[in-house]
């Protein structure tokens, strides 16, 4: 059987963990968190999977290790995690919201809360996870900043950028970075089967891609046999990014 949607979803994520090296994997959501162990898995030995309370786990959840919850908020300030967040809206300059919708004042949807995202932007490496690419998430302008963006780090000067690292996006369309010289948003590759006018009909602000853009690296056979048969055998992943 080809690969779907979602199984390219899942490579895409594990790639953004590719040359971290021994830091910690912080991956929030299924898409992302098959990403992490497929990583570890296959090109990523060195990375450290964690429970999210206090245990290091391998990539079967099996537990190799002790890591309360200060050490691993050392980790965070130190630099030395790699969270891969969600967002209920993300702007060009990848300024990420996750709190309310509408005026701050009197928003009209409550959602998660700022929580650790200002920390973790501006402290360890940070890329983003969005199932459902729509012009409600990528917007022209965030309501609330959570995340901290290219844009907004800038402005606040060296204590910001210092290390600020927003790397990636990855939606069930395509993958996304800011490696531009505006640090604005662009596309590093489609998925198969989206097109650049689908894309843009889907993104709430301008973001070409080439007529013939980088096609999203197709799985191979064993990471295939991995992701079916070990780490998400039950099939999961295909709820979460439709066909």
């Amino acid at each position: 059987m080809n690969p779907t949607r979602a199984e390219y979803a899942v490579v895409a994520c594990a790639e953004t963990w590719r040359g971290d090296g021994e830091v910690l994997a912080a991956p929030m959501g299924l898409i992302p968190s098959l990403g992490a162990r497929l990583a570890r898995l296959t090109f990523a030995p060195d990375l450290l999977l964690t429970d999210g309370e206090a245990l290091l786990l391998d990539a079967a959840g099996e537990v190799e290790g002790w890591l309360p919850y200060r050490q691993h908020l050392a980790l965070v300030t130190g630099g030395r995690r790699h969270v891969m967040m969600g967002a209920s809206q993300l702007d060009r300059y990848g300024n990420q919201n996750i709190s309310c919708i509408g005026d701050w004042h009197r928003p009209t949807r409550q959602l998660l809360g700022v929580r650790g995202a200002p920390v973790n932007t501006l402290n360890n490496p940070t890329s983003y996870w969005v199932p459902r690419h729509s012009p409600r998430v990528f917007v022209e302008r965030v309501d609330m900043v959570c995340g901290v963006g290219h844009d907004r780090a800038a402005a606040a000067g060296p204590s910001a950028t210092r290390f600020h690292d927003v790397r990636r996006v990855v939606s069930d369309l395509g993958v996304f970075d800011f490696e531009t010289a505006d640090r604005t948003m662009r596309v590093r590759s489609l998925h198969p089967g989206v097109s650049p006018a689908a894309l843009q009909e889907a993104t709430g602000f301008p973001l070409p891609a080439p007529a013939d853009p980088p096609r999203t690296r197709e799985p191979g056979a064993a990471e295939l046999r991995l992701i079916r048969t070990v780490l998400d055998p039950e099939g999961l992943r295909e709820r979460e990014v439709r066909a």
